[in-house]
């Protein structure tokens, strides 16, 4: 049952991570990063708002800051 969802958490924290390093070194790909953590980070809220626990409803309240906060960034 949590299978899909400890996989996007997974997904989701690696995406963050790199996309983060390549901002950090002023990226030329940084726009197209954060366009496809936001989407990831989407992904992600999605399925762990599907599950009652407290983890997962931080993590999909935190994914979905970040989704939004990515696609100010990529615009």
């Amino acid at each position: 049952m949590m299978a899909r969802c400890i996989q996007l958490d997974m997904e989701c924290a690696a995406v963050c991570y790199a996309t983060a390093q390549v901002m950090s070194i002023g990226g030329q790909t940084t726009k197209e990063l954060c366009a496809t953590c936001a989407d990831i980070c989407d992904a992600c809220a999605d399925e762990c708002s599907k599950h009652e626990n407290s983890h997962c409803k931080e993590c999909a309240e935190t994914c979905r800051r970040c989704a939004e906060e990515c696609r100010k960034m990529a615009a």
